[in-house]
């Protein structure tokens, strides 16, 4: 804070210090929705407007199909292999029956029981039979669930090549349309900018400078948060070339203010030590002088040395003596701290007796 502004002063630039944030506080709320609702300009892209649309239903249609198939046949084969079960069940039951009646037979050698060997070989064979067609639907039935499931997965395989396809064009399509609306966020950033810049250097000191910084500090918050984020990447190449671009022409700028002020300096220091005090703002004197600086060159100089009355680096009056009571003050003050008299009234003074001599 500049130590030679007055007590309300300082609180009224606090105070216009926050319009100006609060300023910048409702540009950046209404930038931010405009910039939010700039995706809304292009439609949301989606796969299937890249996809092979009949082929894509005939695949998911063969899928549901061979599916429903598969399902069908999983039923079918459960309940044959229950049948497939029951049949060997009664095979084993009848084929242990015939064993047991065999031995029988074998140890009483009854030839009169040819005719019942006959009549249980027979009903062997059909239990056996019956074992071997219940077999046979149960394969059946496999066969028809594995056909399903081949038939769905090359559907799925022909859908998923679908998708790829329509992926990659997806993604073309995307990348196209964030560098539309890039391109949206730089129309409206890249004034912003430019309009901040000449408010900054030309209307940064007028009385209207709270809303001139609240404007800078929305066009800066929309440039490095709206902006920079969303710059195209491609393997952080345009990132890397924008940050070098950037940093070239601010630091140009940087170096021929540096320059300017030098020279400027420099074209100071050859002039006369009161038009140098004159042309010096009152207000940057007093706070130069309070950070122990000089005020012509802001080199630095002991003040607290009751004989430095002069900078030894550019050679401007820094104290000097009351020309009424002799007090020793600074060059800069506009009135004298010991008697109160007024510095340009001396000047005039001495300036009318100077004429008359």
């Amino acid at each position: 804070m500049n130590h030679s502004l007055r007590l309300s002063e300082k609180w009224f630039r606090l105070g216009l210090w926050l319009v100006a944030l609060i300023f910048a506080g409702f540009l950046i709320g209404l930038g931010s929705t405009v910039i939010a609702n700039l995706p809304k300009v292009e439609r949301q892209l989606r796969e299937d407007d890249f996809i092979d649309r009949s082929a894509a239903a005939k695949a998911r249609q063969m899928i549901q199909s061979a599916e429903r198939d598969a399902g069908n046949a999983a039923d079918a084969l459960e309940q044959a292999n229950l049948k497939l079960k029951v049949a060997q069940a009664n095979a084993a039951t009848g084929k242990e029956a015939f064993e047991n009646w065999l031995s029988t037979r074998r140890a009483t050698e009854r030839p009169d029981q040819d005719n019942e060997l006959l009549t249980r070989t027979r009903t062997l064979d059909q239990l056996q039979l019956a074992q071997r067609q219940a077999l046979t639907a149960v394969q059946a039935q496999q066969q028809v669930a594995l056909d399903a499931r081949q038939t769905t997965q090359q559907a799925r395989n022909q859908l998923n090549g679908l998708q790829e396809a329509a992926g990659v064009k997806l993604a073309a399509a995307a990348r196209q349309q964030q560098l539309r609306v890039f391109g949206y966020r730089l129309a409206l950033t890249l004034p912003l900018l430019v309009i901040a810049g000449l408010l900054w250097k030309k209307k940064r000191q007028s009385v209207y400078w709270p809303f001139v910084w609240g404007f800078v500090f929305f066009a800066l918050f929309a440039f490095f948060v709206e902006l920079v984020p969303y710059l195209p990447s491609y393997g952080g190449y345009v990132r890397y070339v924008v940050g070098i671009i950037v940093t070239a022409l601010v630091g140009r700028q940087a170096i021929v203010a540096l320059n300017r002020y030098l020279e400027r300096q420099r074209l100071a220091e050859t002039m006369p030590d009161l038009q140098r005090r004159e042309e010096l703002s009152y207000d940057s004197a007093l706070t130069r002088l309070g950070k122990g600086v000089c005020p012509g060159c802001e080199r630095s100089i002991d003040l607290k040395d009751q004989a430095n009355d002069f900078c030894p680096h550019c050679g401007i009056c820094v104290y000097n003596r009351c020309g009424k009571c002799t007090a020793r003050k600074s060059a800069f003050s506009k009135f004298c701290h010991a008697c109160g008299t007024s510095a340009s009234e001396r000047r005039q003074e001495r300036a009318e007796q100077d004429q008359a001599t």
